[in-house]
């Protein structure tokens, strides 16, 4: 309904749904970085998959944080279900080089589908964990499971699980002084729907 004293849309999530409430928020919280999950099931598979509800969510301890949601049946994705059992997983930053094979892990498939494999991306063993890395992503952090935490059981709900950096993997050409060179990483983000962002428009602020 509106607002007519500011001429603003009021949505009221219970009565809007949870679709709809979805399209809002993914609209307006933009543009989000993605996070590039690569964990391994207890059976050995690999699994591979996009999720952009993520950032860094601590410094000291460096910790990382992403909400893998529940498909439109409640069940799990694959990647909760692996961090939980083997307790790491790794963040890979995406580039604009590899977008597509990245699009193609984002499909729903079973727990015995590699999308390493799907994509044509290539599997690279951690150092300190057990999920692989992606060989193609210039920027890589092993993730130990630090906290996880359920916010909702329901379909579309979701989890915030938590990994502490326990190692990064760096490009070196795309790195001088611990500073990244974004025009080198070509980093991409999400919008809503099927669009995604470009990361060469920026522009700086000095802090007061």
């Amino acid at each position: 309904m509106k607002d007519r004293l500011s001429c603003s849309v009021i949505i009221e999530p219970e009565s809007a749904g949870f679709p709809n409430v979805y399209k809002v928020m993914v609209g307006s919280i933009v543009p989000r970085p993605i996070a590039f999950v690569s964990t391994v099931s207890p059976q050995g598979i690999y699994n591979l998959a996009p999720f952009s509800f993520f950032t860094a969510a601590s410094m000291n301890p460096p910790v990382v944080c992403f909400c893998p949601l529940r498909n439109s049946h409640g069940r799990p994705k694959d990647t909760l279900n692996n961090i939980e059992r083997a307790g790491d997983f790794v963040v890979n930053i995406v580039s604009e080089e590899f977008v597509e094979q990245m699009n193609m892990t984002s499909a729903e498939f079973p727990p015995e589908v590699d999308e390493f494999q799907i994509s044509g991306l290539t599997p690279v063993a951690s150092d300190l964990v057990k999920a692989p890395r992606v060989k193609e992503s210039h920027v890589s952090m092993e993730c130990k499971l630090f906290r996880l935490f359920e916010i909702s059981d329901r379909p579309s709900g979701g989890s915030i699980v938590t990994g502490e950096i326990v190692r990064l993997h760096v490009d070196d050409a795309y790195i001088d002084n611990y500073r990244i060179d974004p025009e080198k990483l070509k980093a991409v983000g999400r919008m809503a729907g099927a669009t995604y962002v470009r990361t060469a428009d920026r522009f700086d602020l000095a802090r007061p």
